[in-house]
């Protein structure tokens, strides 16, 4: 391994560290924990119960004994009154904020993953449900909930939930396209365990400070209902102690200061904290390029045996639309065949569709493709027309990948090894303890000098070459039968790149797999393969035995390719270096 495979190791600093060195954060954590303790203390704290009267202690003043922030125009202790007030505010915001989550976010995730009838769908009713007047529906339908904050509070976590449902669905509409999504895909993980893992911790940051709002709308909205005489009028609450307050204004203001300043010290400390919570859990990462989501649209298959091959695809046509409405077509007529334990190289230029080839055999297209015709057999089964549960069944386990550039198929939100294992089990039956163990055996044989250090390690924590080697360990973890490689050297250095070869011819011959190599460059598809197609515009214009087609092009395009690659004696049979003009 050369030392270009090595690289120094950042210090990442936990989320509660960030948070514990910022000032916004500890204050206002510290003020909502002093509020919701003593809240929870009350019966301890005060020795009045929250509707108890005193009819001697009317309007007390503060510091009067036995009630020392006094009394109100009912003679019920300011105090115990105070602090059952955040135990109500506490239960409000707990229902009201856990029903927009609950909702929101699972409506949001799935609405924003799946196609867009599964978006249209959650789209209507989520638009449906903000046409109702929040408050005044919280206000006509009293009655149903019979005064009981709590439920109503759980009507107001569905009218809030909306709200939410945006925020992810757009997150989860860009994060889809990620490149670790995709390469999470590809290794069969599930949907389930995607969102979960690699697109739910993603969207988090807003998703908490939505939430942290959330948590003082249904503080506010409570009291506010409180405020107007909207409920029960024996639930202690800062908007009826508010109420009370100001009718009793010109008498003992602090009546009115003590509840408005409780009130106020909460809601303003939820949003200093959410804050604080989503510039800590974003971090400072680095952040992965894009591509397309994998989604397709199935045709009826052509008839072809595929006896005897691995794969073989038959006259497979992509096409995209296009502004007028029509459909371009960018891949037409593609046919080809890979045996087992047989590499093929497929070649050509950017843009002649040899990725939307490979990408079609793994079923992640992105979603506006449309696949118009053609077949792809695997083991004789067809792939075109399966579903994405049918094909996370091969991806990962009869089929893997490795990807054009390997830092951006790495979620930068998880350890190294954290993904490799999560990749093992997802293909192979083995417990957490054994894919832990298989992998660390795989990043040895890979090349990599420490295996530990690098399974602990965050992606930006290693090299561009290391990363590459991590992506084939967990590529050929499950022993698949076919290996499609996507230019696997193109974003690494020529020392790494003659290393990842002689790795990829290793392994290849070691599990007897068949390989398809799609890659632009003449000289790993001499070093590594068998065969060979060569695509333009769409379409493969000459294949076959690889020495055949280096020795005699058949396609003025290919003797094009061939010609255009440096060779040395024929610069050395060249005149001189004075005598030479460049063209």
């Amino acid at each position: 391994m050369s030392t270009s495979d090595t690289a120094a190791p950042e210090a990442r600093v936990p989320a509660w560290r960030r948070l514990a060195k910022d000032p916004q954060a500890v204050a206002a954590f510290a003020v909502l924990f002093v509020i919701f303790t003593l809240g929870l203390l009350a019966p301890l704290v005060t020795g009045h119960g929250p509707n108890e009267s005193d009819l001697s202690a009317v309007n007390a003043p503060v510091g009067s004994p036995g009630h020392p922030l006094g009394a109100d125009e009912s003679g019920r202790d300011i105090l115990a009154r105070l602090l059952h007030s955040a135990r109500t505010a506490a239960v409000s915001a707990l229902i009201g904020t856990g029903v927009a989550l609950a909702i929101g976010v699972t409506a949001g995730l799935v609405g924003g993953y799946f196609g867009r009838r599964v978006r249209f769908a959650t789209e209507w009713l989520f638009n449906l449900v903000m046409t109702f007047p929040g408050v005044l529906l919280l206000i006509v339908l009293m009655p149903l909930t019979g005064g009981d904050y709590r439920a109503t509070m759980l009507i107001f976590g569905v009218l809030l939930a909306p709200g939410l449902y945006r925020i992810v669905r757009n997150l989860v509409l860009g994060v889809k396209h990620e490149l670790y999504v995709d390469a999470a895909r590809v290794a069969g993980l599930g949907d389930a365990r995607i969102l979960r893992r690699h697109v739910l911790s993603v969207v988090r940051g807003p998703v908490i400070i939505a939430a942290a709002f959330m948590l003082g709308s249904s503080i506010a909205v409570q009291s506010g209902l409180a405020f107007l005489g909207v409920g029960s009028l024996e639930i202690p609450s800062f908007g009826a102690m508010i109420s009370s307050g100001f009718r009793n204004l010109y008498i003992a203001p602090a009546q009115f200061l003590w509840p408005s300043l409780a009130l106020g010290l909460t809601t303003a400390s939820f949003v200093l904290l959410g804050n604080a919570l989503r510039d800590a859990l974003e971090g400072t990462g680095p952040k992965p390029l894009k591509i397309g989501s994998g989604q397709r649209v199935a045709v009826a298959p052509e008839d072809g045996d595929g006896e005897g091959a691995l794969l073989e695809v038959r006259g497979l046509a992509i096409a995209y639309p296009a502004p007028n409405g029509s459909l371009k077509t960018v891949v037409e007529d593609v046919s080809l065949t890979v045996e087992k334990g047989q590499v093929l190289g497929l070649v050509g230029e950017s843009g002649s569709g040899k990725t939307q080839t490979a990408f079609a055999t793994l079923g992640v297209l992105p979603a506006e493709a449309v696949v118009t015709g053609g077949s792809i057999r695997f083991e004789g089964r067809e792939l075109v027309g399966l579903d994405d549960h049918a094909l996370s069944r091969l991806r990962g386990k009869e089929i893997a990948y490795i990807p054009q550039e390997p830092m951006s198929n790495l979620d930068p939100s998880y350890r190294v090894g954290a993904q490799l294992v999560e990749g093992v089990r997802a293909a192979l039956p083995v417990s957490a303890r054994e894919a832990r163990q298989r992998v660390l055996a795989l990043l040895e044989r890979v090349g990599i000098a420490d295996p530990k250090r690098c399974f602990d390690s965050y992606p930006h924590q290693i090299s561009g070459g290391m990363a590459q080697r991590v992506l084939i360990a967990g590529a050929v973890a499950s022993r698949p039968k076919l290996l499609i490689a996507d230019e696997p050297t193109t974003a690494l250095d020529v020392t790494v790149q003659a290393e990842i070869l002689d790795l990829l011819r290793d392994l290849q011959s070691e599990l007897g797999m068949a390989v398809l190599l799609v890659t632009h460059n003449f000289g790993v598809v001499a070093d590594l393969c068998d065969r060979i197609a060569v695509m333009r515009e769409g379409a493969i214009v000459e294949s076959g035995d690889v020495r055949d087609v280096f020795r005699e092009p058949r396609h003025p395009y290919t003797r094009m390719l061939l010609d255009s690659i440096l060779d040395g004696s024929a610069v050395r049979e060249d005149r001189p270096a004075a005598e030479r003009s460049l063209t």
